[in-house]
């Protein structure tokens, strides 16, 4: 046997034994799921059984939560969400759904250019909602990506909590490869906790009723304590580079206006004395566009995460309104 073909060799055997022991281990971790939801929520442990022995342990998930969007710099992430297509279709969503929206804003106090905007970031107002059976993407991340296992593993379990609840087959939602579902991309807990039945016909339906998708998102915010009426982010310039020692990656706004005017800014609208600004820099090509962003900012950062997200929020929701504004 030549050395090339013996390492060859050698590197397949390895190859199969990390395959063995990672197989190993989402078994492992599968049971273990499964002894807790029949100790914890009184589950039947053979229909628990049968159900993940159906279920696909996908490769493609794991190399989409890897590279997930919004590690693109600003100026390539608000080139997907601000387009005219979108800005067009919100306008439309909004149009048809008004009477809905307008009462959702009454009940939560949100205005409805950022629901409308929510549902356009996540799924092009329904158009894309993901094609992932649901119980394969938390599956997926739940006992084959370590990193995150248990805030997915939370979510299989509030997903199965769920489907008990709304009388829904496990085996049949859709979502995306995060296992977010329907029109405003709730995760299970968030279904679970924020999720709203908006025209009383006894279920919560987020894929297909608009009426539900609009409250939910409405609900959601209120619930982690939008501000009717109150600034969300705005502009700032610099006149040096003092600002620099501002920035963080913590979200919540941390900065009285005095300490922001120190820092040499100019802000290019008034904003209250006693609030508090969060100094946000994203990326451009050649340069760096400066925000400062409120509690409001915030607010949709519950939403997700990341504030390229919602700052293509925020910006997309001026867009529709300003656009919705020039007709009729």
């Amino acid at each position: 046997m030549t050395y090339k073909k013996y390492i060859i060799l050698l590197s397949s055997f390895i190859l199969c034994l990390l395959l063995i022991a990672c197989t190993r281990n989402i078994k492992e971790t599968e049971n273990t799921f499964i002894e807790g939801m029949v100790k914890k929520h009184n589950f039947d442990e053979q229909k628990l059984i049968d159900l993940f022995t159906a279920v696909e342990i996908k490769p493609d998930i794991l190399k989409r939560i890897a590279t997930p969007s919004e590690a693109l710099p600003w100026y390539k992430y608000r080139k997907i969400f601000l387009t005219e297509k979108r800005i067009n279709a919100g306008v439309k969503f909004w149009q048809e759904n008004a009477a809905a929206l307008a009462a959702a804003e009454k009940t939560y106090g949100v205005p409805p250019e950022i629901i409308v905007a929510i549902i356009g970031v996540e799924t092009q107002f329904g158009k894309n909602t993901g094609n992932h059976r649901v119980i394969d993407a938390l599956s997926t991340l739940a006992f084959a990506y370590p990193p995150r296992s248990q805030f997915f593993l939370t979510e299989l379990e509030n997903f199965l909590l769920l489907c008990r609840e709304e009388n829904i087959n496990p085996n049949e939602p859709l979502g995306s490869y995060a296992g977010a579902m329907g029109m405003p991309q709730f995760m299970p807990s968030s279904f679970r906790n924020y999720a709203i039945d908006f025209d009383n016909d006894n279920r919560r339906d987020i894929w297909h009723n608009n009426k539900d998708v609009i409250a939910s998102i409405g609900n959601y915010f209120a619930a982690h304590h939008w501000q009717a009426g109150r600034i969300v982010a705005v502009p700032v310039k610099a006149k040096n580079d003092n600002y620099k020692s501002a920035l963080t990656n913590d979200l919540k706004p941390n900065l009285r206006l005095a300490e922001l005017e120190s820092l040499n800014l100019i802000i290019s609208r008034s904003i209250p004395t006693d609030r508090k600004v969060k100094l946000l820099s994203l990326e451009l090509e050649h340069d760096q566009e400066l925000w400062a962003t409120l509690d409001n900012f915030y607010v949709i950062t519950r939403y997700n995460h990341s504030p390229l997200y919602a700052m293509a929020v925020y910006q997309l929701s001026l867009s529709i309104l300003n656009k919705k504004g020039a007709f009729p």
